[in-house]
């Protein structure tokens, strides 16, 4: 099992939780999982946060190769499903068309075809005007989580010197 990480996971540690000044084995410990293939994200993902121009693009220009995955063949019928259950549900018209636009859809499929679990700060709403990842992960059967489950479940700490 995998972790796929959503957009707002980096902005969100990089404006608040993790900054790169003050927080830096936050960032350690995603190279050191992804170098054990355990948390990787999308391209698409990658792209979003490129075109921010700032510290956080810069750290993603960096890792783009290995950290955030290209879609493969089996992400293509997952696509289609994913666009299926979107449209299926009673979202307003222009909420899917945004949906299909952007890096969430990819995010879920490829977590739908290779069985990862999506982290995001996301969490289920029950409108019709935006469709949000935890939603559409529920209706798919989709593991989703917030990235403090995934820091816990990891057993993640950052300590201070040699504090056990």
């Amino acid at each position: 099992m995998a972790y796929l990480l959503d957009t707002n996971i980096f902005i969100e540690a990089k404006n608040r939780y993790y900054a790169f000044d003050f927080c830096p084995a936050f960032w350690d410990w995603i190279d050191a999982a992804n170098e054990s293939e355990k948390v990787f994200s999308i391209e698409k993902v990658a792209d979003e946060i490129i075109g921010g121009g700032d510290e956080l693009a810069d750290w993603v220009e960096r890792r783009k190769s290995e950290l955030f995955l290209k879609p493969d063949s089996p992400v293509v019928p997952s696509l289609q499903e994913v666009s299926r259950w979107v449209s299926s549900q009673d979202y307003d018209a222009a909420a899917v068309t945004t949906f299909l636009q952007v890096a969430d859809y990819y995010l879920i499929a490829h977590a739908h075809a290779h069985e990862h679990v999506v982290v995001t700060h996301e969490v289920v709403a029950h409108s019709t005007r935006k469709i949000k990842i935890p939603s559409v992960c529920i209706g798919l059967g989709i593991k989703c989580m917030s990235p403090f489950e995934m820091l816990r479940t990891e057993r993640a700490r950052f300590v201070l010197g040699d504090k056990q």
